[in-house]
């Protein structure tokens, strides 16, 4: 699996680099400031990339849509030292599949960046709240109150106890992983009942499905 790193930083961007080579079956292709992604990328032609939001040569949500614009897009997942980052809802508008802090334990970043290599989409825990309340409050300006119409609690009752339990879990921004070790389960079954609650709940990645468990009131 290949990565590219994209920071303004050098130290940042060789400490990512020594990182993801220590991963198994992961290589650092290559790694740029935001002018040279869009060219490093049509050379090396990454599966994932990992870019920061912030940089002073070029902004990441320009180096974003440079990115998604190629015949065959890279996933990208976004880098930030904020977990409470205005840029969070335009990179997900924008194709963004992942938000990450760069304080991210190594441990997690490997499983993360094979998440995303699989097409999943990742939010860092501490980010996760912050794109819930962003997404509720869009276009209102104040805190969501969701209405529990009778076609809400249908859908609610559809999942299973166990089913709850793992989207809530989810909302909450736990990867498979934590959710398997906080139920006592296999990382496998997770990855099931995952499935299984984003097509009871009719979404298609796990931000829609945290929106819609605080719209149905199952996360406080």
């Amino acid at each position: 699996m290949h990565v590219m790193i994209v920071d303004d930083e050098d130290l940042i961007r060789e400490g990512l680099r020594r990182i993801v080579d220590g991963f198994d079956g992961t290589r650092a292709v290559a790694s740029c400031t935001g002018s040279r992604a869009l060219d490093e990328a049509r050379e090396h032609r990454p599966d994932v990339v990992l870019l920061d939001v912030r940089m002073p040569d070029r902004h990441g949500l320009d180096v974003l849509a440079d990115l998604r614009s190629l015949p065959e897009p890279p996933v990208v997942a976004m880098l930030t030292t904020f977990d409470a980052d205005e840029h969070l809802a335009a990179a997900l508008r924008g194709g963004a599949a992942g938000f990450l802090l760069k304080d991210t334990a190594p441990e997690q970043l490997e499983y993360l960046i094979k998440e995303l290599a699989a097409g999943g989409r990742v939010i860092a825990p501490k980010v996760a709240r912050t794109v819930v309340d962003g997404f509720l409050r869009a276009g209102t300006g104040e805190p969501s109150d969701p209405p529990t119409d009778p076609a809400d609690r249908a859908q609610a009752d559809e999942l299973t106890p166990r089913e709850r339990d793992v989207l809530v879990l989810l909302a909450e921004g736990l990867s498979n992983a934590e959710i398997a070790r906080r139920l006592l389960i296999g990382t496998t079954t997770v990855k099931d009942h995952v499935s299984t609650v984003l097509a009871k709940l009719g979404v298609t990645n796990r931000v829609q499905a945290a929106v819609r468990a605080h719209q149905l009131r199952l996360v406080r």
